[in-house]
């Protein structure tokens, strides 16, 4: 069983590009990075310095109950090739360790599965978390501010 990372869809990150509204119903705060390395979750590459990026609320669920997380995110401010979509990990994912969770079939947490991960052992944990039937998905999140990265899925 393989796994692959997955960014967040092209259609709605030009959506948000284009100032369409985000997960609080507001416009993507428009700014240029002072330093590198904001994570975009559409690319899964880090932002350099002196480009644009959005901040914007998101919520990586289909529809809003009480698992449905939302926090911010970062995007290109300009369109970017959407990354992933194999085992690799991602170059954003430069901190030292993230939490990786699994999801079931409904949305919810699959309790047992959560885990603070060195970001080298991100697929081996995550093929060890796929063996649990129940877990349908996974997200990579901010091990110190819970900010959602990107998903896991099988494949």
């Amino acid at each position: 069983m393989g796994i692959r990372f997955v960014a967040l869809e092209t259609d709605l990150v030009r959506r948000l590009q284009a100032r369409g509204p985000d997960a609080n119903d507001q416009v993507p705060e428009r700014r240029v990075a002072e330093t590198d390395g904001l994570p975009c979750r559409h690319c899964l590459q880090l932002i350099g310095k002196g480009e644009g990026y959005l901040t914007l609320a998101h919520r990586p669920f289909p529809v809003p109950q009480p698992y449905a997380e939302m926090g911010p995110i970062f995007l290109h401010a300009e369109a970017c090739a959407r990354g992933g979509g194999d085992a690799n990990i991602p170059p954003f994912l430069s901190s030292p360790r993230y939490i990786v969770r699994g999801y079931g079939a409904d949305d919810r947490i699959v309790y047992g599965t959560g885990a603070i991960v060195a970001t080298p052992e991100i697929p081996a944990a995550a093929q060890h978390m796929f063996e649990n039937v129940t877990v349908q998905y996974i997200h990579v999140r901010s091990a110190s501010n819970n900010c959602y990265h990107c998903r896991i899925d099988q494949g």
